[in-house]
């Protein structure tokens, strides 16, 4: 029996009332030609996040397992980011938001201890795919300081700031009865409060003894089985961390003059002082006070002096410098200076038991923004070589676009050129942190995301089956010179500090052409080459592109804008006015950059054909490109600001077209443009009138990232400028496009789609030369059409359907490498039109637009409208992409109350709308992104890159994808203790901490100290949470580890018992025997 779908009814009547919705002439149109086949229904798309990429935002801690080789580290918002082998990545969050303080691994466990700043602990199960919480538990009474879990312990002992130290059963999250209060630690004679706790340690040879580390200075050493302090060690400077020697003999204490201490456990009065940064003096005086040291760590090895790695403890006098760790080994110190400050370290070793020769074998240090791991084992202490992505963030991310099936043989092109640009000096050894595995994804098409810096860099990254890797960098700003120490303050005046900022770029796949347009108005286009060129002048075109209310003038008569079809020209043919020198006038045909006049050595890659720079007018600095579309088969790159509109030619490199707006309609359209006052004249900026913090005109050429200018920070689409709400009418989009130029016109030919923010499509049509040598010769003819409809709201995205309502590209070439042989270059061609014949008198194909209120679907030639739906009324679309998911083709859109919505084509059906993400940064507007098979991506902090899916089939298939942190290992065999050792008992002393702590020994707690919580982690929720063959995947696997181990359980019950009964049949046969022969009575 066929199962009742109540959601394709639902689609089925929202379809029916789409259509009944629409105008008369698409009634018509809907008689001519048969309705388009749509495969989209709403159990085609669901939404989920994927996989989060970068550096984790605002680190707070960090913690290692030393045996499944597995990362964690915490952050300020509650997110735990974990790290195994390279692709092995996974990412949680605390429902509550608060600070991760502090991370503890139950070691080979798979499971995790976090404590958070809002006094709750939580038990995280690391064992499935997607890690979740089994217990939580909520302080009410006291703040939580430090943690401190023993190597195969379930006791979790938790410092107070009250100074009180609390035990935690981690198995049932339950609290014991046995409590260490402050009072009984410290001496009763001493009249203060020692402070909070800063740290908890049992001593590595007697788990009996526990070590307290009180902020005063106080550390006391405790007798858990007595409860009484055995020793307390007294110092006058207030303690951040301690550690033991591996023999528990002896530890050391960081305080905050900069000193180190090390204490004798015996010797209470007498510690041995040393200050590693401070200065001694000659008349043998105490050293200078340093900076804290704020945390050390002291490990040990068999054949060596031990290692003692502290960070912080430099002299006051070092001001400004960078924070710094330092590496004591014997007589020698290496201080190693870091990047960023550090938030945290770790000493890696081969060994988990605390009481064993550690040999430490690297450091592992938590930088604000960088993670660093050093190897201790060569000279010079080298870096590994990090093979997570988290270097997104190396200069602020200003854009990013995404694109999914890609060219096979692209990604291997951009790894090959990439791989020439590696560093030197890293170390030799493997990356150390190798847990995990990697998942099952089916998933097999090449992905590609591409990010823009604020320092003029992009990063192409393979984004392929879940993960990330960085491919190949390209530096935009080696094309342009390097303004010198004596031209700052002039140059300060035209850009703000990152003057080569990316604004948008546009990228072809097929024929790998990348045009970059940067925040001071310069267009750079480039080729891919496998070779290397040396370029003797960068080719330069300088465009002068005028606003027609620039200031209540006219357009100049001298300038490039004309209101008729402009023949070819380019800078060097035709004359610029002069020049208006900078300190008599405005400035006056200058561009914001400087284009480099020395020879430009260009490696493999992306190298340079051409740059485009917009020029100041009349002392007005050229607009912000809103818009940028490059196309290799017709050779064109088109660009557009609130200026108008610039058409290039990259093959013959000359400017085709300068146009204002309102001049590409025809003289029978109505106005583009909504009446309006034109704009009060600006003041020239000056050095002098520049301090009132006024919108003076060289704020339009600062950086994305410059928090004076926010409302600069913009994407390709006009999304930003819904909340800017210019006036002025802005190009908003492009679409190059095989299409019908005029309505009623029954041939194909090269066309250009240009949208506006004020929602009006026109239609320009393109002549192009024949394909060789006249195509470098003869100019493109190029000619307006006038507008072919007007939307509510700014044009975000446009695309072109077949009569079948397939998808039609763009038209592109093949990629043939520039600096190749000549058969190469005879590859250069126009690839043929795709879409198939038009019947005369029929419409063949549809044209979609997507505003940021609404969407349209108009019928070409006739330009007729087809379909119309009205996306929002009370928010506005930030960004919108014609896809292909599920076999057919929709609109994606993101709207500015969170909502995902897509509209399926050609009807405009809305099959689904989720409410996602309310836009809480205009980063989040900035860098949003679909791309076709169902994906997207974000920018959710300033170092991350969050990875969605709206495809039913990828969620069904995530957990296969996901890799797993868990892998089963042997745990290390203990140490062994020696025969002398253990017959003279100088080992480890065991404690039995179930008798000490547990209920029996202890008694309950105090129910009003702390709440417990269950999570939804255990696993009734995961087996209710799993669904479809991956869930009843797992619930098998489950299932199987729960029936292995309880039949472990019963086969080690049932040995139990035979040996048992073998003892009883043989003390039984005994009794038999003795009194087999005696009588009733002689017993």
């Amino acid at each position: 029996m066929k199962k009742f779908n109540i959601r394709k009814v639902l689609d089925g009547l929202t379809a029916a009332s789409s259509s009944s919705s629409s105008s008369p002439s698409a009634t018509q149109t809907g008689a001519q030609n048969d309705p388009v086949p749509e495969v989209l229904q709403s159990d085609h798309f669901q939404l989920c996040k994927t996989v989060r990429h970068g550096f984790p935002y605002q680190p707070s801690s960090m913690a290692f397992d030393p045996v499944q080789k597995v990362l964690a580290v915490g952050t300020q918002s509650g997110a735990l980011r974990l790290f195994g082998r390279a692709g092995v990545e996974c990412y949680c969050q605390h429902e509550s938001g608060a600070a991760v303080i502090q991370l503890q691994f139950l070691i080979n466990e798979g499971a995790l201890v976090s404590a958070l700043a809002d006094d709750s602990i939580h038990l995280w199960n690391l064992r499935q795919k997607i890690p979740a919480v089994l217990h939580s538990l909520k302080f009410n009474r006291e703040r939580i300081t430090y943690c401190h879990l023993p190597f195969q312990s379930k006791w979790l002992y938790i410092g107070t700031e009250r100074g009180n130290i609390h035990i935690v059963n981690v198995e049932s999250f339950t609290l014991s009865g046995y409590v260490i209060m402050w009072n009984k630690a410290i001496e009763l004679s001493t009249k203060t409060h020692p402070g909070p706790v800063v740290h908890i340690s049992d001593n590595p040879m007697d788990e009996g003894k526990l070590l307290i580390g009180f902020e005063c200075g106080v550390v006391v050493l405790w007798d858990l089985k007595c409860k009484k302090a055995d020793c307390r060690y007294t110092y006058d400077e207030a303690i951040h961390s301690v550690a033991w020697h591996h023999e528990g003999k002896q530890f050391v204490c960081s305080h905050s003059d900069g000193t180190l201490t090390t204490w004798n456990i015996r010797a209470q009065t007498k510690p041995q002082i040393i200050t590693p940064h401070g200065k001694q003096p000659k008349d043998g005086k105490k050293p200078e006070p340093c900076k804290p040291i704020l945390k050390v760590e002291y490990k040990t090895t068999r054949a060596g002096d031990p290692f003692m790695v502290l960070s912080g403890g430099l002299s006051y006098d070092t001001v400004g410098r960078r924070a710094c760790l330092t590496v004591m080994h014997g007589k020698s110190t290496a201080v190693l200076e870091m990047d960023f400050p550090i938030v945290d370290f770790l000493t890696l070793c081969e060994t988990p038991y605390p009481n064993d020769f550690q040999e430490p074998y690297a450091v592992l240090v938590l930088l604000e923004k960088d993670l660093v791991l050093i190897d201790l084992g060569q000279i010079g202490y080298p870096i590994f070589e990090n093979p997570y992505p988290l270097t997104i963030h190396e200069s602020p991310v200003t854009c990013c676009e995404y694109f999914v099936d890609c060219p096979a043989e692209l990604i291997p092109a951009l790894y090959s050129v990439g791989s020439r640009q590696k560093r030197q000096g890293f170390s030799k050894k493997e990356w150390p942190i190798s847990g995990g595995n990697w998942g099952q994804g089916t998933q097999s098409y090449p992905e590609v995301i591409i990010t823009g810096h604020a320092d003029g860099s992009i990063k192409f990254w393979d984004a392929s089956a879940l993960m990330l890797q960085v491919l190949y960098k390209l530096k935009t700003a080696k094309v342009f010179e390097r303004a010198r120490r004596s031209e700052e303050k002039a140059g300060s005046e035209i850009v703000d500090e990152d003057p080569f900022a990316i604004q948008t770029l546009s990228w072809c796949p097929e024929s790998r052409m990348l045009c970059v347009a940067g925040v001071s108005a310069h267009i750079i286009v480039y080729r891919f080459s496998k070779q290397e060129v040396t370029t003797d002048t960068v080719q330069l075109l300088e465009v002068r592109m005028q606003s027609e209310f620039s200031e209540g003038d006219s357009p100049d008569p001298a300038g490039d804008q004309t209101p008729t079809l402009p023949t070819p020209s380019s800078p060097q043919e035709v004359e610029p006015p002069p020049q208006t020198p900078n300190s008599d006038g405005p400035r006056d045909n200058i561009p914001c950059l400087q284009v480099r006049s020395s020879p430009l050595k260009q490696s493999p890659g992306f190298q340079v054909e051409l740059v485009v720079q917009l020029l100041w007018v009349s002392g007005e600095p050229p607009q912000p490109i809103t818009s940028l579309a490059v196309n290799s088969s017709y050779g064109l790159v088109v660009l557009g600001n609130s200026s108008g509109l610039a058409v290039v030619d990259f093959l013959q490199k000359t400017l085709l077209l300068n146009m204002g707006t309102s001049e590409l309609c025809s003289p029978a359209d109505p106005p583009l443009r909504q009446p309006r006052s034109p704009r009060k004249t600006r003041q020239i900026s000056t050095a002098s009138d520049s301090m009132d913090g006024s919108n003076t005109s060289e704020d339009r050429c600062k950086s994305p990232t410059s928090e004076a200018n926010a409302s600069f920070t913009r994407s390709r689409s006009s999304s930003v400028s819904s909340i800017d709400r210019e006036s002025r009418e802005v190009i908003s989009s492009f679409c190059f496009c095989e299409s019908f130029p005029k309505k009623g016109e029954g041939s194909l030919g090269p066309c250009l789609l240009l949208g506006t923010s004020q929602g009006s499509v026109i239609m320009v049509a393109l002549s192009l030369p024949p394909t060789g040598e006249s195509r470098l010769q003869q100019p493109v003819g190029i000619a307006s059409c006038g507008s072919l409809v007007t939307l509510k709201g700014g044009i975000l995205t446009m695309a072109l359907l077949d009569s079948s309502g397939s998808l039609l590209p763009p038209p592109s070439e093949q990629w043939y490498d520039p600096n190749g042989s000549e058969e190469e270059r005879e590859k250069r061609r126009r690839r043929p039109a795709s879409p198939t014949s038009p019947v005369e008198g029929q419409d063949s194909q549809f044209l979609v637009l997507c505003s940021e209120k609404q969407a349209k679907v108009l019928a070409l030639p006739s330009q007729t409208r087809v379909h119309k739906h009205s996306i929002t009324e009370s928010s506005f679309v930030l960004r919108a992409d014609v896809v292909t998911v599920g076999g057919g083709n929709c609109i994606a859109c993101f709207c500015a109350n969170g909502h995902i919505m897509t509209l399926s084509l050609p009807s405009l059906r809305p099959p689904a709308d989720v409410n996602y993400l309310p836009l809480t940064d205009m980063r989040i507007a900035r860098t949003f992104c679909f791309s076709h098979l169902g994906q997207a991506l974000y920018l959710t902090s300033p170092t991350e890159i969050q990875r969605i899916t709206y495809s039913q089939d990828t969620c069904e298939h995530r957990q296969e994808m996901l890799s797993e942190l868990f892998t089963p290992v042997e745990t290390p065999e203990a140490p062994n203790r020696g025969f002398f050792k253990g017959l003279f008992g100088g080992g480890a002393q065991s404690l039995d901490r179930e008798d000490l702590f547990g209920e029996t020994g202890a008694g309950k707690a105090s129910r009003s100290l702390a709440q417990h919580i269950p999570g939804p982690g255990g696993m009734e929720g995961m087996k209710g949470a799993a669904s479809g063959v991956v869930g009843d995947l797992a619930r098998a696997r489950i299932a199987l580890d729960e029936r292995g181990q309880k039949l472990g359980e019963l086969e080690d019950r049932t040995a139990a018992m035979m040996a048992s009964a073998d003892s009883f049949s043989k003390h039984a046969h005994d009794m038999m025997l003795k009194y087999k022969d005696k009588k009733w009575y002689q017993l």
